[in-house]
């Protein structure tokens, strides 16, 4: 191998080195999904959000969580009907890097079938559309966890 090509080779090696330990700078980034209005569910997404939090806290990296509902996983973030309101507010208060999102398709969808606006827990976020939102989230870097 000519002294132009191992250079090349090394360069190369360098290059591959680089992307992939800047790939690593930042937070880690971790997406759930909620679509089931089942409360053993939302639990678990909740359970998943705290321990993965702690997690990266406790080795002191950081982390960034979303929570993103739609469908009839919807009512975990509404004030009306959500089975886990208690849990919410104290994750609000206690994890900030973590974020609640609401599909907007489906809250327009809830509006027109309950004749009335769905009141949102405080915090909520809403996204034009939940599935789009996961996909976007996707390539950015995020792992899509279903529970």
């Amino acid at each position: 191998m000519t002294l132009f090509a191992r250079i090349a080779v090394a360069a190369s090696t360098v290059l591959l080195l680089v992307t992939s330990v800047a790939a690593q700078d930042g937070p880690h980034k971790l997406a759930l999904q909620i679509s089931d209005n089942d409360p053993a569910k939302m639990t678990a997404v909740l359970n998943i959000a705290a321990n993965v939090s702690r997690h990266y806290s406790e080795i002191g990296e950081e982390v960034d969580i979303r929570i993103v509902a739609f469908n009839a996983g919807l009512h975990m973030l509404r004030a009306d009907t959500t089975p886990v309101g208690n849990r919410m507010t104290s994750f609000a208060e206690s994890m900030p890097n973590v974020t609640f999102e609401a599909c907007g398709n489906t809250l327009t969808a809830m509006s027109r079938t309950e004749a009335g606006e769905i009141p949102l827990l405080e915090g909520v976020e809403i996204v034009e559309a939940a599935v789009v939102e996961l996909m976007e989230l996707d390539e950015a870097g995020y792992t899509i966890v279903r529970p």
